[in-house]
């Protein structure tokens, strides 16, 4: 027989076992039995999709785990057994039709042009309505208020048609499911407002409500489109860090010949040729060559570490000076960049897990005020008879509690908030994030690139010999290293000729002046073997093996480090420092800065961990990092902020980026989001007592729907008008200081690395 001749169901079976087979094949052994499947679930957009999604998955036999990550809109699924649970058949029957995901950066979402386009129709809808309602409400004569009228409601269907399908399509969805969302009552809302204004088109009525309806649309697409944008960025980070790893490597086979193959062929064993300027493809160990890697990745350091025979590489990290063969030690799904991503995407589902304030107020908020609603038409119908007067009243009512105050609650105050912080140089990424910065008791510093500069100075140049310190300015002028440079900067450039000048990779730089050969680099290097006291001396400069002079560094703190932490301790706030550099230079700017708590030597995975054992003792943490190392735990903090002269992954995974070299930013943000955090409550207030007195009134039948708009609209600008109180200093009263400083302030979370 056939395929084409196979009954129904046998297709939809070998359909089904195709499909599982695809599932498996894309899982990843965990080890132990246990298996991951990633999977992309589009249609997820809050915190109800979150639950009906985790829960339908969790219901399947075998299996263990299921995370949904808001921001990534991806479902990650842990299972045992010999055959993988049927989740994309699940999917599809709990409404949430997905696929098996991959990370991929290239893609562009084709989600956000449509909610432009839907934000568009409705935008151009509700603009022309208001416009033509204003001439209705002047007192146009009848003739006229008809025409316009019914120009509305074209106008509305329009945008009801096109705008309002992103708001209909997610409530039919769930309803179809059983279940519900925000998005049935605001269907509800917006089709009842256009079907009883068409009513009272239809009869020549002097009222009609068209928009409202498009108004309604109109705001919600620009809350939701802001969200989109928001959620995009944060899965820029990811994207930044896959694009870390290249495609391929080029390897050596036994018989001497090579292949260029696919990372994901790559298996442990195999020879890896790397050219200078390549990346490590996965973590590995250096066979033969001697070169200088950029390690920022893993370490936030800037300066280069040597390597050779025997040493380790990890992924994504920057070949720089020499070429190199690596064994690989991991497959590429078990590397360091690859754990990387893993943790950059479980810490965004963490946060994405954040519910923001308006979304707790709307969560009891709406369905009180549409209970209110109905129970307001029962009872008009009861004591009338009239339905069109009872559903009149019931809108009044939904259009005086209508949330327009409560929903200008938050994203006003953020957008006055986020303007101050503008004008301090600190720009805002995500609205939540300002929110979650007021709540703040604990800060984490990485050391390199944020408290410091990340650019190294020459100590005691005055006691330097004057003519020593050209000829290393000399030869440092011809290196890359940020030793060279460092010395190049102190020293007026002086022609001092040259002659066969070479660079080794890892060690320094020679060359030969007057006959005599310079070299300067590292002591072991340059150095004769009986100067063997000054070998370990760090960086010198000799002369035919004897020592010339030896040069120490510092790293230059950050403009307004001091004073910053002055202020952030004095306002009660715990302050530690998290670098992956040696333990005695974290040590050393911690006693600059007067900072008891540290933790030196920090794989990123280690500085997550720590976070997390933060955040296990009760504090709420901002990370202030800026190397690509810091990725994952900007990501894993409460709140996170980054310099402009930050790696792109950093400034993505961040919720803020400041633009000046002052730390000074640091805690003008702390003091502004304390600032609207309190002004966001006031809001609510109001907001609150506005409802509390317009709605007896309106229950009553003592407002029109008019009435009730203009009353809604006054309660809005009183919101706005709150919020532009919301001033730029260190206004909001400073909290007690802990006793004991530092460490009282972040308890034995740190105690191990001070």
């Amino acid at each position: 027989m056939s395929c084409c001749a196979l009954p129904v169901d046998t297709l939809a079976d070998v359909a089904r076992i195709a499909a599982r087979e695809e599932v498996r094949l894309a899982s990843r052994d965990l080890g132990d039995g246990l298996y991951q499947t990633d999977l992309s679930v589009p249609g997820v957009h809050c915190a109800g999709c979150i639950r009906t999604v985790e829960h339908g998955l969790m219901q399947l036999p075998g299996v263990d785990h299921v995370r949904v990550n808001l921001s990534t809109k991806r479902a990650t699924v842990k299972w045992r057994g010999a055959a993988p649970p049927d989740v994309l058949e699940t999917l599809e029957r709990l409404g949430f039709p997905g696929h098996l995901s991959e990370v991929d950066g290239g893609r562009k979402d084709p989600e956000l042009g449509r909610l432009i386009r839907a934000l568009a129709v409705a935008g151009f809808a509700a603009m022309n309505i208001m416009l033509l309602s204003v001439s209705v409400w002047s007192g146009a004569d009848t003739e006229t208020r008809q025409a316009f009228h019914w120009i509305s409601a074209a106008l509305a269907l329009v945008c009801l048609l096109y705008s309002g399908r992103i708001f209909f399509a997610s409530a039919w969805r769930a309803l179809r499911h059983g279940r519900t969302n925000m998005d049935v009552p605001i269907s509800v809302g917006v089709c009842l407002a256009f079907g009883l204004s068409l009513y009272d088109t239809i009869h020549n009525g002097r009222h009609a409500y068209f928009d409202a309806a498009t108004s309604l649309i109109f705001f919600l697409l620009i809350g939701r489109t802001l969200d989109h944008v928001m959620r995009d960025k944060a899965r820029a980070a990811v994207r930044g860090l896959v694009r870390l790893a290249p495609r391929g490597a080029t390897v050596l086979r036994a018989d001497g010949s090579r292949d260029y193959l696919p990372v994901a062929a790559i298996e442990p064993g195999m020879r890896i040729l790397l050219a200078a300027g390549d990346r490590v493809p996965v973590d590995g160990v250096v066979e033969e060559g001697m070169s200088d890697l950029d390690c920022a990745i893993a370490t936030g350091e800037g300066v280069p570490r040597r390597v050779e025979p025997g040493a380790t590489v990890q992924a994504g990290t920057l070949n720089l000076s020499a070429p190199l063969t690596v064994v690989a030690s991991v497959r590429a799904e078990n590397s360091f960049l690859a754990e990387m991503v893993r943790l950059m995407e479980a810490a965004e589902g963490g946060r994405a897990r954040y519910r923001r304030l308006a979304d707790r107020a709307a969560q009891l908020y709406s369905p009180v005020v549409h209970a209110t609603a109905l129970l307001t038409f029962i009872g008009w119908m009861a004591a009338t008879g009239d339905w069109h007067r009872a559903v009149t009243i019931a809108i009044a009512v939904l259009i005086i509690t209508c949330p327009c105050a409560l929903g200008l609650a938050v994203p006003i105050v953020q957008v006055v908030a986020a303007r101050r912080l503008f004008e301090n140089g600190i720009m805002v990424k995500d609205g939540a994030g300002l929110e979650r910065l007021a709540e703040i008791d604990a800060i984490a510093f990485d050391k390199t690139g944020t408290l410091t500069l990340g650019r190294p100075r020459l100590l005691d140049r005055d006691a330097i010999d004057g003519g020593a310190l050209a000829i290393a300015a000399a030869l440092g002028a011809r290196s890359k290293h940020p030793y060279s440079q460092a010395i190049a900067a102190e020293s007026a450039v002086t022609a001092i000729p040259l002659a066969d000048v070479v660079e080794w990779p890892g060690l320094g730089i020679e060359a030969w002046i007057g006959g005599a050969r310079y070299r300067l680099g590292r002591g072991e290097w340059a150095l004769a073997d009986g100067a063997a006291a000054d070998r370990a001396a760090g960086t010198v400069l000799s002369r035919d093996g004897a020592l010339v002079v030896r040069f120490t560094f510092e790293d230059t703190l950050r403009p307004g480090a001091d004073e910053a932490v002055s202020r952030l301790r004095d306002a009660g706030i715990g302050l530690t420092i998290l670098s992956g550099d040696r333990e005695a230079v974290v040590s050393a700017v911690a006693r600059r800065l007067g900072m008891g708590d540290f933790a030196a030597r920090l794989l990123p995975v280690g500085k997550v961990e720590r976070l997390r054992a933060l955040a296990a003792a009760g504090h709420k943490v901002l990370m202030v990092g800026d190397g690509l190392n810091d990725a994952p735990a900007l990501a894993a903090a409460h709140v996170s902020m980054a310099p402009a002269t930050a790696a792109d992954i950093g400034r993505n995974a961040a919720d803020f980026v400041f633009l000046r070299d002052s730390l000074d930013a640091v805690p003008t943000a702390v003091a502004v989001a304390r600032d609207a955090g309190r002004l966001i409550r006031q809001n609510f207030a109001l907001a609150v007592i506005y409802n509390m007195i317009a709605l007896p009134i309106a229950i009553a039948g003592l407002v029109t729907p008019l009435i009730a708009a203009l009353a809604m609209s006054l309660s809005s600008v009183i919101v706005v008008a709150n919020a532009l109180r919301l001033g730029s200093g260190w206004t909001a009263r400073p909290r007690a200081r802990p006793a004991g400083g530092d460490a009282a302030a972040l308890g034995p979370a740190l105690e191990p690395g001070r």
